[in-house]
């Protein structure tokens, strides 16, 4: 059956490669600012010469949609997060607001996550709220892909908004960067598919309904129409996993961390879009 299933998956593909790159002259701008959504690939990737973000390989309508903030439902999570960061919680009768008054002050740091910590440790927003949460305001964690962490991360990280991504791969976030891409380039479930056998091998074409995008993460947390909510990245990744048939990883481990960081640093020059728009 998985030899079965193999040979489909690779002729869906064979299929797709007909079809052509169709969102390639689109330039995104929001409330006047350019944001860029095409970099030349950082060095490490062999394969690919230009690196695009996700949204030039959406329908018109859904552009348009992150194009205006106000009709950017993304922006609806992005209030709940305003209202969380304000709210005091946990033991020492603080909120998010009593040490971080202005949310501009997180200008920039979407850009370089995830980051290697003074411990050795690979480190994500969720992590960094959480953190926060558990040692200064004394409060429960939240769930790392609940809707809380989405909207509070989608508050941070639109502070970055039109920052490139320029996230550190050598020193002490090699070893990381490298199970990561070991994990980018391994097939994985009964589909026998790796994540670059997409968003690699065959960016730009059609797989059912679906226009394949380099599956960059330049926009996360980011809002989709399938289920109507922000969505964090590692929910993504499970979400791919499952759907070549296989068990996914926990998100929040160390796994999901390393591939974050691979698929980050494939997205360098890319601007940070959050909360951005997709299908």
């Amino acid at each position: 059956m998985k030899l079965q299933n193999a040979i489909a998956a690779a002729a869906i593909l064979s299929f797709a490669g007909t079809m052509s790159f169709a969102q390639d002259d689109n330039e995104l701008s929001v409330d006047g600012q350019l944001i860029s959504t095409e970099a030349d690939a950082p060095a490490h990737m062999e394969n690919v010469g230009t690196v695009y973000s996700g949204w030039r390989f959406r329908s018109e309508d859904t552009q348009a949609m992150q194009m205006d903030d106000f009709d950017n439902s993304g922006f609806v999570f992005v209030d709940d997060g305003l209202s969380l960061m304000a709210s005091v919680d946990g033991s020492e009768g603080k909120s998010c607001a009593s040490c971080h008054e202005n949310v501009e002050d997180f200008a920039g740091l979407k850009a370089k996550l995830p980051r290697v910590n003074d411990s050795g440790e690979l480190e994500t927003m969720e992590e960094l709220v959480n953190t926060c949460r558990t040692e200064r305001m004394g409060a429960e964690p939240w769930k790392y892909s609940g809707s809380q962490m989405t909207a509070v991360t989608a508050v941070i990280g639109l502070q970055s908004r039109g920052m490139p991504i320029d996230v550190a791969i050598d020193g002490p976030a090699a070893s990381f960067w490298e199970r990561g891409q070991e994990l980018y380039y391994a097939r994985v479930g009964q589909l026998d598919l790796s994540c670059a056998n997409c968003h690699e091998d065959n960016y730009g074409t059609m797989i059912r309904a679906d226009h394949l995008s380099q599956g960059q993460i330049n926009g996360f947390p980011t809002y989709r129409l399938k289920n109507a909510k922000l969505n964090g990245v590692h929910n993504r990744f499970s979400g791919c996993m499952k759907n070549v048939r296989a068990e996914p990883y926990a998100d929040g481990s160390d796994e999901f961390k390393a591939l974050e960081l691979y698929l980050a640093s494939r997205g360098t020059g890319l601007s940070v879009e959050t909360p951005s728009v997709r299908n």
